[in-house]
């Protein structure tokens, strides 16, 4: 019994100076300003800021889409279609352009789902998701790669290596490619579309060697496309990501209700037609004709609606 009480008494010693020596080491931790405040390389708030925690998209769920039978689908058109960012209405989608820790744009939302495995990217070969792209690769058509350099030192007693951390302009990416089915649904006696993919296309001016040891930046401008992400798998975290509406901060709408809502400026630029879906610009090589015939298709979609209904 003596035994017993001595193996309690020494047990409760030990967890006292276990205790004492745990609040002894947190009392010497640095202030909490001095942590690392970035997850996932993006800024993390260290006091709320704003009224309170939105709570309500970042939890929410897409709307289903209604049930498609392929017995029902009496007509479909694939389009495709390009959005310029920089129009008012897209503004959404565009911004912000830097680095924020409350406001993420669309492209931001993506590359960053991606380099944490939410979402696939594929390449762009096709559009058809045949390949897939590593984060890695993903970074490396940003530009944004790390790099180390070879430069001379100040004093000009040689060269030196230097790191150059690579950085994401997204100011550079100012269009999206959207790739979409029409189609008429006679069970719901109506027309309706579904975004198949998104491929964000980086704008920018290629650098020219012009052979002094300096780029010249006002070289030819350039259209990358970047990668297809298939809109399905993405369209929870779209759900979940607010969008900003310059009329009113307290706003719910996703991105995903932007999309599915049609709440975009965009021209369309291809159908799917029997000349290897060629683009309209294929055969059209007057930018304002390219208009017209983008109006014309437009229309088409319309007026097949149009004439299935009896007055």
């Amino acid at each position: 019994m003596k035994k017993t009480n001595f193996l309690i008494l020494a047990a409760v010693m030990m967890m006292t100076l276990l205790a004492t020596t745990a609040i002894a080491a947190w009392a010497q931790k640095p202030a909490a300003a001095a942590e690392p405040a970035a997850t996932n390389g993006l800024k993390k708030n260290l006091a709320q800021d704003g009224l309170f925690q939105k709570q309500i998209i970042a939890t929410r769920d897409p709307i289903p889409y209604p049930y498609i039978r392929e017995a029902d689908v009496i007509w479909s058109k694939r389009i495709w279609r390009t959005v310029d960012m920089r129009e008012k209405l897209n503004f959404p989608l565009y911004y912000p352009t830097v680095d924020m820790t409350l406001r993420r744009s669309l492209v931001q939302t993506l590359v960053d789902a991606i380099h944490s495995g939410e979402i696939r990217a594929f390449g762009t070969d096709d559009d058809e998701f045949t390949t897939l792209l590593s984060p890695r690769d993903v970074t490396a058509n940003f530009d944004a790669v790390d790099k180390s350099e070879r430069r001379q030192k100040m004093d000009g007693s040689g060269d030196t290596t230097i790191f150059v951390r690579g950085e994401y302009k997204w100011d550079e990416v100012r269009e999206l490619l959207i790739k979409e089915d029409w189609f008429f649904d006679k069970h719901y006696s109506k027309m309706m579309v579904r975004v198949v993919g998104i491929c964000p296309i980086r704008v920018y001016k290629k650098l020219l060697n012009t052979g002094s040891g300096d780029e010249d930046a006002d070289g030819e401008l350039q259209k990358k496309q970047l990668f297809w992400v298939h809109y399905d798998e993405a369209r929870k975290l779209l759900a979940r990501t607010p969008a900003y509406l310059s009329n009113n901060d307290a706003s719910v709408w996703s991105y995903d209700d932007i999309f599915n809502g049609r709440r975009f400026s965009s021209y369309i630029t291809k159908e799917s037609n029997p000349h290897n879906n060629r683009s309209i610009v294929s055969y059209m090589s007057n930018g304002y004709t390219a208009l017209l015939e983008s109006e014309r298709i437009k229309n088409e979609i319309f007026t097949f609606e149009h004439d299935l209904w009896e007055y």
